[in-house]
């Protein structure tokens, strides 16, 4: 196929068909001849792009451009012949049927046209050559090359005209190669004829090949060899309408019934894909309009809210724990004693400090007040010896030293308004642990007995 062939092409294991059509039209490539292989057979496909239609060959007989070239005495293959598309050669593809002219017309454009009034002679090196057997329904591919000779001089001349000179050390006199053919090799040996000698319109390279002489067309097989049966051709790339089979044959019902369910297959493909492209428009649709409508109370939102950016004001400040530990020592006074607690014993939270600017109240200190004078505080009566009445302090423990109990809160109980303990009362929020009487809160340090610990 040298020289339209696509050098560039690569392929790899992993592409397939769909690939190769796709990088078809960039490399300007019209025809796939694609080679596969089974258990049972050798095929052999011809496609025709981008549209179609595909032969399937079944190739019978073959044989490799090294098998023939090994076969041959001297053979004439070099490079320089396949700088041009060789000569297309067609036999017997007169018939009538179709598909003979349908392979007709695939090999015929597989090859550049030739106009044969400005052909250069010079451009034909090679010959491809397919003739169709109707008997037999076979295709014989074969692939020559083009070789011209001169014509009516004697051989022994002819090798003087060669660009290799012969060998004459078995000659007396040089005449004896002029008019003897001896030493001849098997090859020149063969004789021409009206079947390959013709008259050359143009001079064609080659010594004694001159224009109006002469000369013989000498064709020698340099492969490869094929024997090739059509199987079936397709409408498209191998997946369209079987327009013809070579084995077997259905009647026109059965083709028809064919077509009726491939086309009813196509147009079920085509609703399917009119529906999801509806389906995607519509969930498109719904996405734009949910957006709109959340945009839209978004914005609605920020009008009713006011100034979006405005600094947010915060929690509300809550009291100060103290304030609530104050507010708890007066209840607990009253739901106790009955009265209203004196002003100085629990200060009202409004004569406190105002806080800081930090947010931290500052520290002062806890002033200690007298025990004041109440009206209603009953006149304190001499002890009892071994008696004790309510509300006078309990005996002093031998063992514990310390000054007068203070309470909880750490600051000095007046007499008279000491907090008697409940059973089973709950004790306030903020508020420590109620101590039995006699016991020790703490321990003056340097004033315990010798001795003892």
């Amino acid at each position: 196929m040298e020289p339209y062939t696509a050098r560039a092409l690569k392929v790899r294991k992993n592409n397939s068909l769909k690939d190769f059509v796709a990088v078809a039209g960039p490399l300007g490539v019209t025809h796939f001849l694609v080679f596969s292989k089974s258990t049972s057979s050798i095929n052999f496909k011809l496609f025709r792009l981008p549209g179609g239609p595909t032969l399937t060959f079944k190739v019978t007989q073959y044989s490799l451009i090294k098998d023939v070239v090994s076969s041959l005495k001297r053979h004439r293959m070099h490079e320089q012949q396949f700088t041009h598309h060789p000569l297309l050669v067609l036999s017997n593809f007169g018939l009538q049927q179709i598909h003979i002219k349908l392979m007709a017309s695939m090999f015929q454009n597989m090859f550049p046209s030739i106009n044969v009034h400005r052909v250069n002679l010079n451009s034909i090196k090679r010959c491809l050559l397919i003739t169709y057997n109707a008997e037999t329904q076979l295709l014989d591919f074969r692939h020559y090359s083009v070789k011209v000779v001169p014509v009516g001089v004697s051989k022994g001349l002819k090798r003087l005209l060669q660009e290799k000179f012969p060998n004459m050390s078995r000659l007396e006199d040089i005449s004896e190669l002029l008019v003897k053919d001896i030493n001849l090799s098997e090859s020149e040996a063969e004789q021409d004829g009206t079947h390959n000698v013709l008259e050359l319109p143009q001079a064609y390279a080659g010594r004694g090949n001159m224009k109006a002489q002469q000369s013989a067309v000498r064709l020698t097989e340099i492969g490869p060899r094929m024997t090739l049966q059509l199987i079936k051709v397709e409408e498209g790339l191998a997946q369209g309408n079987v327009l013809y089979h070579g084995f077997i044959h259905k009647r026109e019902a059965e083709v028809k019934e064919i077509l009726a369910r491939k086309e009813a297959k196509l147009r079920l493909k085509a609703e399917r894909r009119q529906k999801q492209e509806a389906d995607v428009e519509r969930k498109r649709r719904q996405r734009e309009a949910h957006r709109e409508k959340s945009l839209a109370g978004i914005r609605r939102k920020q009008q009713q809210d006011g100034d979006s950016d405005a600094e947010d004001p915060g929690a509300p400040e809550q009291p100060d724990a103290a304030e609530q530990s104050d507010e708890d020592d007066a209840e607990y006074y009253r739901e106790e004693v009955g009265e209203e607690p004196d002003k100085d014993l629990f200060p009202d939270r409004t004569n406190k400090r105002k806080r800081s600017s930090s947010g931290a109240a500052p520290l002062r200190k806890r002033r200690r007040h007298n025990r004041p004078e109440h009206p209603t505080t009953p006149t304190p009566q001499p002890p009892v010896p071994g008696k004790r009445r309510k509300g006078d302090a309990a005996p002093r423990d031998p063992r514990h030293r310390g000054g007068v109990r203070k309470g909880v809160t750490g600051r000095k109980t007046p007499r008279g308004t000491e907090r008697p303990a409940r059973e089973g009362a709950s004790r306030p929020k903020g508020r420590g642990k109620l101590l039995a009487k006699g016991k020790m809160i703490f321990r003056r340090p340097g004033r315990a007995k010798k001795g003892k610990r």
